[in-house]
């Protein structure tokens, strides 16, 4: 079981942990939402909770990610992209089966 962070992904992370002045890395998770069902969610992190939290060093940047989670982004790669206007987070996920055609949600 592992997630990782592409460089690019990585230099923004540490960008914007320099930014904020504290945290520890990035909290990954999902949240049941949308037309197919599932959506990435991305938070700053302070604490780790040993008894629910699984962790991962990628980059150079620590990666969070709740055990209930992980059974849906497990392998999955977090990236930063900017395509003409816009840039954010991406993320290869060899688990999703299916997005909806705004890009918000994903199906596994």
């Amino acid at each position: 079981m592992a997630v990782s962070i592409t460089e690019q992904g990585a230099k923004r992370v540490n960008e914007f942990l320099a930014n904020r002045g504290s945290g520890m890395g990035v909290r990954l998770g999902v949240k049941t939402t949308g037309c197919s069902g599932m959506a990435y969610v991305i938070e700053f992190v302070d604490d780790i909770n040993a008894d629910e939290d699984e962790t991962f060093e990628s980059n150079g940047v620590t990666i969070v990610v709740d055990k209930k989670s992980l059974v849906y982004i497990d392998g999955t790669e977090m990236d930063f992209v900017k395509e003409g206007l816009n840039e954010g987070f991406a993320f290869n996920n060899p688990n999703e089966k299916d997005a909806c055609g705004c890009g918000e949600s994903f199906t596994v």
